[in-house]
Formats: structure tokens, sequence, C-alpha cells
């Protein structure tokens, strides 16, 4: 079991191992202490409590419906380091297993599909490599010797075969180009898209590779892409979710934008690619599909192809759309075509009638089943939780659920009544020590005579005799959801813990309440939204309990330009500002970020082009124009490794307040992206983000 250390907060009274026939015990033991056993010394929730929980994720469940394999991650605080191991449950309920306790990371892992084995990878040899271990976690056994390692795998249905993707150089380095130059640092670069979120690009291609497999013996990789200078799975974010296996192992669907520089860097018009095995021919699957086309799954039967779409090339929020297609004629139905929600994480029922997927409706994410025989789209569950993936297991679906008050857990559901029951409780000893503030939905009427969903979250020991400083939340994307989710940055929990009522309005611009609520923000960044923002934190404002003269804003990305924006134009309503990765300079902003169909989609084009209306209002919008109009403390926190939206905009924001004479703080990680990922950064982040906000609000 992998442990972690929570200096002061936690005092450990036993000190033990729980895992079944387990390698490296002495290793893992000694490294750590035991969440479990740990009793805090605060109801209240802090950043080191925080980054303690168990993070699980992955879960596969077994050929015969019975068990769940799933992986839990845990944060050493003073290491600064993550570990992950491999658990199992039974779906009827019982403790949980634990497989494994190494040094190493255990990920990716999955039920080879004969039950036998569990396939998952592991950096154990030095390079990423795909490992096998029996179901009682015994018999590790190394699979695969690829050189240079690989980043995912699947095995095929019937056994023969397994794919696995890695990393191919294909490109010249400037000490390629000069051999007799092996200490020049450089790059020479004739095309944009050379660096991508939060790396430059590296000279290789991720490639698919299919080699045969028999008993644990995996043969020679065949690349498919040979020479393609394109990726899948797709950068950033895919993985081998974006490639599927036929039902009978002779063909494979993979995503893939085929496109380089300036092309990719303006187009979301990624497809759905079939292989042949016995031909090795591929075939562009979706050539009429013009945006985002990704996620192919098979049916049990093999008769039927899903994947996710969307319809417009270089909108990147469109709706994501059910797609099947009928593999024996070619026939495809869009499922979604009267239905305006998305559509995510498509998983086929056993009998191949139907699919059950997750989507967000009214700021949750809920369980939905599409009947193939009708059309008809069902909801399946509802409450105050986010479901965050969902797999057949018997008569039960088997789903990851969190909310704001809650890590993710594992769940079995039944999909007549939509009952849950918990089949994990990773974090039920923590989460019993600390006391949470309320969670309440409230609806309110918008400026232009709309209703509009807000969260409001409460302190712990919330006093309505009392008053108390409120925050404005500033939700990023901007098409990101203001959902139950549970963060560990942005948590609402942590925020509300500190003292302050959190108000989080779902603005125009964020899905799940149609699209037309969601399309309004592209152009209009400063407009409706920014009404909406001030709509909610007026509305809060007004109760007994909140002191209108200790307002604060935050957010991150967009919430971030948000912030900024707010800054100029707020009249005297916040007494401080946080803005996290925001857009400070819409002209310069266009030119170095590196997703450039976002800002043609979203800003509507090019800061030169004069004659178009949209773009011009646009850029009338960017905040560094109303710097005159600063008045507030703000703090202004960046990664250096943020290149969606480079660390300079959070720099020129921050110099201009100072240059104004105002209170300013700016906190830069030079070694993070567009988050916050590592540990000790990340309670850093909590601890300044508190401070920032209790000097000017307490």
């Amino acid at each position: 079991m992998r442990r972690i250390l929570l200096p002061v907060l936690l005092a450990v009274v036993v000190l033990s191992s729980c895992c079944n026939k387990c390698e490296n015990q002495d290793v893992a033991v000694k490294k750590n202490y035991i969440p479990e056993f740990g009793k805090l010394t605060s109801d209240v929730m802090t950043p080191e409590v925080l980054w303690s929980f168990g993070r699980i994720g992955g879960m596969d469940v077994s050929p015969d419906g019975k068990s769940v394999l799933y992986g839990v991650s845990y944060y050493n605080t003073p290491e600064d380091a993550s570990y992950r191991d491999l658990y199992l449950v039974a779906v009827d309920g019982g403790e949980p297993v634990q497989l494994t306790d190494t040094p190493e990371k255990e990920f990716s892992a999955v039920w080879r599909p004969d039950g036998k084995k569990i396939g998952y990878l592991s950096a154990k040899s030095g390079d990423v490599q795909l490992w096998e271990m029996n179901p009682d976690g015994t018999e590790n056994k190394q699979v695969s010797n690829v050189a240079g390692g690989i980043s995912g795998f699947k095995y095929a249905p019937d056994l023969s075969k397994i794919f696995y993707t890695k990393d191919v150089k294909l490109d010249q380095t400037v000490n390629d180009m000069h051999p007799d130059l092996p200490n020049a640092n450089a790059r020479i670069e004739t095309d944009i898209m050379y660096r991508h979120w939060d790396h430059w690009h590296d000279f290789k291609y991720s490639h698919i590779f299919i080699a045969d497999y028999k008993d644990g013996v995996l043969g020679e990789g065949k690349d498919i892409m040979p020479g393609e200078r394109f990726d899948s799975p797709m950068n950033p974010w895919g993985g081998v979710e974006q490639i599927s296996w036929s039902m009978d192992s002779k063909k494979l669907a993979y995503s893939c934008k085929k496109m380089v520089g300036k092309a990719y860097a303006l187009s979301t018009n990624s497809a759905v690619y079939m292989y042949d095995i016995e031909s090795g021919k591929t075939i562009d699957f979706t050539p009429d599909y013009k945006g985002y086309d990704k996620n192919p799954t098979f049916s049990p039967d093999g008769k039927y192809m899903a994947w996710e779409s969307m319809e417009r090339d270089g909108y990147e929020a469109d709706q994501i759309r059910l797609m099947v297609a009928d593999l024996a004629t070619g026939k495809v139905t869009n499922y979604s075509a009267e239905w305006e929600q998305n559509a995510e994480g498509l998983s086929w029922s056993s009998d191949s009638k139907s699919i059950y997927f997750i989507s967000d409706h009214h700021a949750t994410d809920e369980i939905y089943q599409l009947i193939l025989a009708d059309g008809k789209i069902n909801k399946l569950t509802e409450g105050i939780h986010n479901y965050q993936a969902v797999v057949e297991a018997g008569k039960y679906l088997v789903a990851q659920k969190v909310s704001m008050s809650q890590p993710a857990e594992l769940y079995r559901v039944d999909p007549e009544t939509g009952k849950d029951t918990p089949l994990t409780t990773v974090n039920a000893k923590l989460l019993n020590q600390l006391e949470y503030g309320k969670v309440e939905k409230r609806w309110m009427k918008t400026t232009d005579g709309k209703e509009m969903l807000t969260w409001v979250i409460y302190p712990p020991h919330f006093d309505p005799n009392k008053k108390y400083p409120a925050i404005l939340y500033c939700q990023g994307g901007p098409q990101g959801t203001v959902s139950q989710f549970w963060s560990y940055r942005w948590n609402f929990q942590m925020m509300a813990a500190n003292g302050y009522i959190v108000v989080a309005p779902n603005r125009r611009g964020l899905p799940g309440f149609g699209m037309e609520w969601l399309e309004q923000i592209s152009k209009d960044y400063g407009g409706q939204n920014i009404k909406d923002y001030l709509t909610a934190i007026d509305e809060v404002a007004k109760e007994p309990y909140v002191d209108e003269t200790r307002l604060g804003a935050v957010g991150a990305s967009y919430g971030g330009f948000s912030v900024f924006y707010l800054a100029g134009h707020h009249q005297k309503r916040f007494k401080a500002f946080i803005s996290h990765c925001g857009i400070f300079n819409f002209e310069a902003m266009y030119t170095t970020t590196e997703e450039m169909w976002f800002e043609n989609w979203d800003v509507g084009g090019a800061y030169w082009d004069k004659a178009n209306k949209a773009a011009q209002r646009s850029y009338s919008f960017s905040p560094h124009k109303f710097v005159q109009n600063w008045d507030t403390p703000l703090m202004v926190v960046h990664g250096g490794k943020d290149f969606r939206i480079p660390y300079t905009q959070g720099m020129g924001a921050y110099n201009a307040a100072i240059l104004k004479g105002l209170p300013a703080r700016f906190l830069y990680f030079p070694e993070e992206n567009h988050w916050v990922l590592r540990p000790q950064n990340g309670i850093l982040w909590q601890r300044e983000f508190k401070g920032w906000l209790d000097k000017w609000l307490k």
C-alpha cells in the first residue's frame, strides 16, 4: 500500500503493510506512513490534508463482470513525489485487495481478455514496459522489451496480438544537421506548432505498433504509421482510449489528426482511421466529418462502431455527438441530432443493444443510456455529484464518482433505479474526520432575463448570525463546466475551509444548459458572461451573513482573464483579486499561443484584420486596455511551462499593477504548466492563495 507522510497533522499509531503477496514490501513500508491510521488535529481541511487524499483512476471490469481493477495514487509531500499501486474489488462488494506495493508506479492496468492475467505498465526495468501478473498479484513478469519503452497498449480480443504505442524519431535536431557541433544548444523552426501545451516538440511522433502475442511472449512490433509525422494518440491529452481493436481482431481503429505545422495549429479536424492487418492498408473512416472525431469503440457483437464527434472544424467546445456506424452497410447514425448535450466516455452493453455514457446537464455529470433500436436516450442517475466513467459489470454498472465534497471513489450502480453503492472508500478515514461546508444550488435571474444556476459553498461550522467575506469564482475554458468537480487546486471546500463563502456561477458559455447558452460567449468575452458574474456576486452579497465590503474575485485561464477584466470594470465591488494563468493582452496572446484554432474561433481572427468587425470587437475587451481603471490589490500566478497562455501574460499584468502603484504579488512556478501538479508547489499555491485573500478580506 502506498503511503503519504502528513507531518504534524497525522499522528500515526500503527505501521504495517496491507498488501496481498506484494513485492518490495520493506522498501515501501520504510518510505512512508499510512494515512488510514492517522488522526487529524482539526476537522477543518488544510492544504496538507487536501494533498493527502488517495486518487483513484483507471478502472477496468474483469471479463466475467465480477471484479474491478483500479489504481490509487498517493502524494508524498516531503519527497515531492507520487506513488501508484493497483487494487481489486468485487462488484458485489467487500474489502479491496491490494495487488502491488512497489517503489515504482503501476499504471494503465487492464484485464487480459481471457481473465487469467492482468497487464500493466511499469518502469521497473528502466524504461516503461508491459508487465503481467496473476489476478491475485503474484508472478509479475515483464512481457515487452521495446527499445525506448512504450506509452500504452491493448490486447486483441482473440489474444493473438497486442498493439502498443511508442515515440518514433523522424525529424532532425540541430546536432543531427550539424554533427560537428555536438554541444550546440539551439532549435531551428520553419513552421508553427513547434511547442504544445507544456513541452517543445521533441522531433518524435507517437506511433502505433502491432505485435504477435502468445502466452506472455511478445513478438516484434510493426509500425502501422511508417514515416508519418503524425501522432496517435493525439497530443496533448490522448490515451489508448483513442485506439480500438475490432472484435474479430483483424482491424484497428485509431484517432489521428494528420496535419503538421500551421495546418495543425489552425484545425481541429481529426479523423478515425481503420487499419486492416491482413492488407496493411489504412482508410479514413470519417472523411466527411470536419471537427474532432475520436475514441472509437466496437460493439461486442462486432456489428457496430461508435465514436465521439464534433461537427465544426476549429471549434474545440462544439457539441460532442454520439455517432454509430453499421459496419456491414456503412450507414452512420447521429444519435445526438435531436439532443443538445455532450456524450462522452462511450461504453457498450454486453448485448450490443445500448451504449452507456456520461453527460453534463445543469451542472452535474450523470450516466445516460442510448437504446439503439429506437434512438431513445435515458437518464439513469440524478444527484449532486459528477460521474466520470461508467462500464457495465453483469447486471450492474461500475462508475467513478466525485462531488465538491468528496474525491473520486468507485460505485456499483443499478441501471434500473439509478441507486449507487460504494465499492471503494479510499479516503473515508480522512473524510470522516472533516467538517465540510454546505453546497447549495441557486437559480438567479440574469440581466437579460434568463435563469442561471450558481453554486454557493458555505464555510464549515457556518453561523448565519455572523458576517463572512465572499469570493467570486471565475471558471476557465471558457467553456469548462462548473459542475460537481473535485479539484486539488480550485477546490471549493478548501476555499470555504479558509473562512469564505464561495460563489461559483454557471455563467454564459458553459455546457449543460443548451447550445445557445454555451455558444453565446464566443466573440463576446467582455459581454454577457461578465454581467452574469456580477449578477451572481451581487445576489449573494445581499444575504445578511455576507459582508459586501469584503468581496474578492479569483480564477484561472479564461477565469484569469475574467479577473483582469473585472479589475478594470468592477465599480469598487471587490477588495482583492487573484488571477492564475490569465489572458492579459489579447494581441500578444494571438501570436504567442499554439492552438490557433481556439483564437480564431473564440476571438474571431487576427488583430491585424481591421475589416473583421467581430475580431476587432473581441480585441476591444483586452484587459490591458483598462489598466488605467485598476485600483485593487492583485495577485498573479503563472507557470513557466504554460504554452497555452504564456507566462509573459501574467508578468505583464503584474508589472502593470506595480507601475500603477497597486499592492501586487507575483507567484511564478518555473516548472509548472497551466496547472500546478507537484505536491509542494500545490501546497505553496494554497498557502499563498489563502494568505493574499486573508490580507485584504479579513
